[in-house]
């Protein structure tokens, strides 16, 4: 067995049905008073209505997170918690809402308490990311890791299919490059496995039926230990492709996430003989070199968009995207190849299979 490190994080879970009506006992045992409650302009009413139920100890809704957190919005909302003496940044929403709050926490040191509505993940990490004219930079700092995160699967029950599927494809990138992360251990790739056969088993029963609450329980669930994962260990070339593919062209995060995990998977499937094998495993297949085929017809029964192009990726897209990922590259188990990853982006750019 290899030697190994593990650190578990120190973030209080509260997972539950119905588990959000019981946030304002939480914020008070905390002693929080002055709750910032945030989210995208799109769930501004959801956030409202939180924000009633807490009465006394909100001080109001701020609808403007984006996807990547551009700077601007950042520094806006950083001087907005700043003017009203906010003691509490609440998060109502998916990846762009926690990443506002982290972008917060990151320059005030303000506690973030996380109420997921998606299965982004972000929630139970310490990562954040900003854009600024284009350029994405993620970076890690324990003070915007949330203190305490409230699943409620009842939350999900009015999230989209499509919109589903592919941000549970995007938690399952972070279980899946878990296993062959550089500082990889048993514990975290147990949590992996788990993370991939639950969500493996709940997208496609959500697509057909998104009020099946015992599927939204367990993608949660898997949403939650891919966060952990996200969280604990290091990623590799998916995640940089996605942050490119992000910060420079404006791809929506889940999309880009979901259809880029196919050809990452492929890349890499040789790479790391215990980790494919055992993704082989939890996916079902025979061999690795149908690994990045399967997650490819998982996307497709998913009702996933196949093709970059289709999210916004312009055609010069590959070839720059596989520039900018070798001239800063993550970890990766497999060496950098300039000429197999710009041919695997440009089949994505048109929604091929990887193989």
């Amino acid at each position: 067995m290899q030697d190994f490190h593990y650190k578990g994080l120190p973030v209080e879970v509260y997972f539950g049905l119905g588990q959000s009506a019981q946030v304002k006992d939480i914020l008070l045992e905390q002693g929080y008073q002055r709750v910032l409650v945030i989210t995208t302009p799109g769930q501004e009413k959801a956030g409202q209505e939180l924000a009633n139920k807490l009465g006394d100890i909100s001080i109001g809704v701020y609808p403007h997170a984006v996807m990547h957190v551009p700077i601007a919005i950042a520094d806006e909302a950083v001087a907005y918690a700043q003017l009203h003496e906010v003691d509490c940044c609440l998060s109502l929403g998916g990846g762009s809402t926690i990443g506002l709050a982290k972008a917060i926490a990151l320059q005030t040191h303000l506690p973030i308490v996380a109420i997921p509505t998606t299965y982004a993940g972000s929630e139970m990490t310490a990562i954040y990311g900003v854009t600024d004219n284009h350029h994405k930079t993620t970076g890690k700092n324990n003070c915007v890791l949330p203190k305490m995160v409230i699943y409620d699967p009842e939350l999900n029950l009015s999230l989209p299919a499509q919109v589903s599927a592919c941000s549970g494809m995007n938690a399952m990138a972070h279980a899946i490059e878990a296993l062959y992360a550089e500082d990889k251990n048993p514990i975290i790739s147990l949590m992996a496995i788990e993370s991939i056969q639950a969500l493996k088993s709940a997208l496609p029963i959500i697509v057909k039926d998104i009020s099946n609450i015992a599927a939204r329980q367990k993608a949660s669930y898997g949403a939650w230990l891919a966060g952990v994962c996200l969280g604990s260990v290091g990623m590799a070339m998916h995640h940089k492709i996605c942050h490119v593919l992000g910060g420079t062209f404006n791809l929506p995060h889940a999309e880009a996430h979901a259809i880029i995990l196919a050809y990452s998977v492929h890349y890499n499937r040789h790479a790391d003989s215990e980790a494919m094998d055992r993704l082989a495993m939890a996916l079902a297949v025979d061999s690795r070199e149908e690994l990045g085929l399967a997650i490819y017809r998982l996307n497709q029964f998913l009702g996933i968009e196949m093709a970059l192009k289709n999210i916004g990726l312009p055609k010069e897209g590959p070839t720059k995207v596989a520039q900018m990922v070798g001239d800063s590259p993550y970890y990766n188990p497999r060496d950098y190849n300039y000429q197999e990853l710009k041919e695997l982006l440009e089949k994505a750019y048109e929604g091929l299979p990887p193989a």
